[in-house]
This record gives C-alpha cells, sequence and structure tokens, in this order.
C-alpha cells in the first residue's frame, strides 16, 4: 500500500483518497497538490517591462512627430517645406501621430470596445499614412512628365488631386473593415488551453482572411509606393524626396514582411508586443527617412532652403 502523488491540474485535500479530483479549468493545482489556486492571467500590461517600454517608446515618437509637424508649420513658405506639396507632408505626419497612438490600443487588459477598434484604426490611420507616400511620389512623377511638351499631365497637378488619391485609398480600407466588422468582427477570448498554468486574455481577430487583408492592401500601397520612388529617385531636384521614400519603403516592406511568420508562431502578449513593435518601427522609418532629410536642411543647412538655389536647380 503506497500514496501516489496528484498529478499537475488535480488535487487531493483528504488523507488515503481513492482518487484525485481534477481542478476547474480557470484554476491550476498549487506545489503540494492539496488545492485549486487561480491560474496567472497573461495579457500586455502597462505594469510590466516589456508593456511600459513600448508605450513610452510609442509616446516619445508621438511628441517627435509633433515637433516635426512644429517646424514644417513654422518654416511653411520655405522651398523645402512647399516643393513636395506641404498639405500631404501635414497629412501624413497627423497620420504617423495617430499610428504611434493606435498602439496604445494593445497594451493593456483587452476589453470587447478595445478588440473592436484597434485593427480598424490601426488599418484606416496606416492606410492613410501610406496613400499619402504613395500620393507625394506620384505627385513628383506627374510634375516632372508634366513638363513635357504636349503632356496631358498638366490637367493632373493641382493641390487637390493627391487628397482625392488619399481619400479614395482610405474609403477603399474604410470599406473592407466596415465588412469584417458586420460579418465576423474580433472579440474577446479567454484562452484557458494553449498553456497549463496561465489564462491568455486575448483579442481573436475573427476572420484570419479580413485581418490579413488589410495587411494586404497596406503592403500593396507600400509595394507601389515603393516601385514608384525608385523610378522617380533619380529626377534632378535637390528637393526630390523620391530617393527618401525608397529607402523608408524597403524598411516598411521588410518589416511587414517579417511580421507575418513572427505573429503566426507567437501567443498572448508576445504576439500584441510584435505587431506593436511593426507598428512602432515601420512608422518610425517613416518618419526618420521622409523628414530628417528636411529638418537637417532646415537647422544645419539653411543657405540651401532658398528660392535662389531652387532656380539654379531647375
Amino acid at each position: 500500500y503506497d500514496c501516489v502523488p496528484c498529478v499537475d491540474g488535480e488535487i487531493s485535500n483528504t488523507s488515503d483518497a481513492p482518487s484525485c479530483f481534477r481542478c476547474p479549468g480557470y484554476e491550476m493545482s498549487n506545489k503540494q497538490r492539496t488545492a485549486c489556486v487561480p491560474k496567472m492571467i497573461n495579457y500586455l500590461s502597462y505594469e510590466e517591462t516589456l508593456g511600459a517600454s513600448l508605450a513610452s517608446i510609442a509616446l516619445v515618437l508621438f511628441l517627435t512627430t509633433s515637433a516635426v509637424q512644429g517646424v514644417f508649420v513654422k518654416y511653411w513658405e520655405t522651398p523645402i517645406v512647399r516643393a513636395n506639396n506641404r498639405n500631404l507632408s501635414c497629412l501624413l505626419l497627423i497620420s504617423l501621430m495617430l499610428c504611434f497612438l493606435c498602439t496604445l490600443l494593445f497594451i493593456g487588459r483587452p476589453t470587447q470596445i478595445c478588440c473592436l477598434l484597434r485593427q480598424v484604426t490601426f488599418g484606416v490611420v496606416f492606410t492613410i499614412s501610406v496613400s499619402s507616400v504613395l500620393a507625394k511620389t506620384l505627385t513628383v512623377i506627374i510634375a516632372f512628365n508634366a513638363t513635357k511638351p504636349g503632356s496631358k499631365l498638366k490637367k493632373c497637378i493641382s493641390s487637390q488631386v493627391p487628397i482625392v488619391f488619399v481619400t479614395i485609398c482610405s474609403l477603399g480600407k474604410i470599406g473592407i473593415c466596415l465588412i469584417w466588422m458586420a460579418f465576423d468582427p474580433p472579440f474577446l477570448e479567454v484562452d484557458i488551453f494553449s498553456e497549463r498554468n496561465t489564462i491568455i486574455l486575448q483579442c481573436n481577430e475573427g476572420s484570419v482572411t479580413f485581418f490579413f487583408c488589410i495587411i494586404g492592401y497596406i503592403g500593396t500601397l507600400a509595394l507601389l509606393s515603393f516601385i514608384a520612388a525608385f523610378l522617380a529617385k533619380d529626377f534632378p531636384d535637390r528637393f526630390n524626396e523620391a530617393k527618401n521614400i525608397t529607402f523608408s519603403m524597403l524598411g516598411f516592406c521588410s518589416v511587414w514582411g517579417a511580421f507575418v511568420p513572427a505573429y503566426l508562431s507567437s501567443k498572448g502578449s508576445r504576439m500584441v508586443a510584435v505587431e506593436i513593435f511593426a507598428i512602432l518601427s515601420s512608422s518610425a522609418g517613416l518618419l526618420g527617412c521622409i523628414f530628417a532629410p528636411k529638418c537637417y536642411i532646415i537647422f544645419l543647412r539653411p543657405q540651401l532652403n532658398t528660392k535662389v538655389t531652387v532656380c539654379r536647380i531647375h
């Protein structure tokens, strides 16, 4: 006659019991196997180091983008700000600020409202950002080709055309999101089976197809931006930002290409952290590659930011 210890997940609180009792799904057995205790709840929290670090980075990048926006407003009439459609530049900066802020929806205890809002918000503001970059690139291409004799592209040189283009791209993304929300929206999920001693509190994306449609839509715009910027990178203009857009889109596509396998192989808070990192790094790449050279000229090479220089180039 001998006592056999209960296995993990089962308990016995009486001596000489003939069998063990299994703990409920939301509880686990203690080390002594004498009582059931609540499982730990896993989600990306502001209290843990990873969540606090990502939130801090997002706020720093938001403030940095706000400062760049202030610089552009202050130097609104200078050639480097006017050269590449300053209205689109401001729209891009505002959308990047929203991109950094939307990552805060991914941190903290998930709720049903957050699950519905975070992917939609991310998808729409990111579409505005990438479509703004694509519109800036197409504006450069149209402007240079419109100077050719007999070109019909002169009719397309208007400050309203890029805004209309961004609006159409954004409406397409909003349409996809509305269909997603109507037929198979994200919902709050409690996963008690993936890890033995942990309850994973997460947002289930509902339709995986619609989720990757959103990623694919953004990726398509980014790829088109990369191709257009690469074709326009050698246009003869000191203020031609196509080369900067080429590098930004190359980094953007690399980040989101690596995101898909990393996202699919992660669970719980790690999966959320992967998406936040992809949003922050790709947005920071756009901010740095496109606007850092402009700020460099404004503050450190002001002699280049003159109408005389622009006239000599043209």
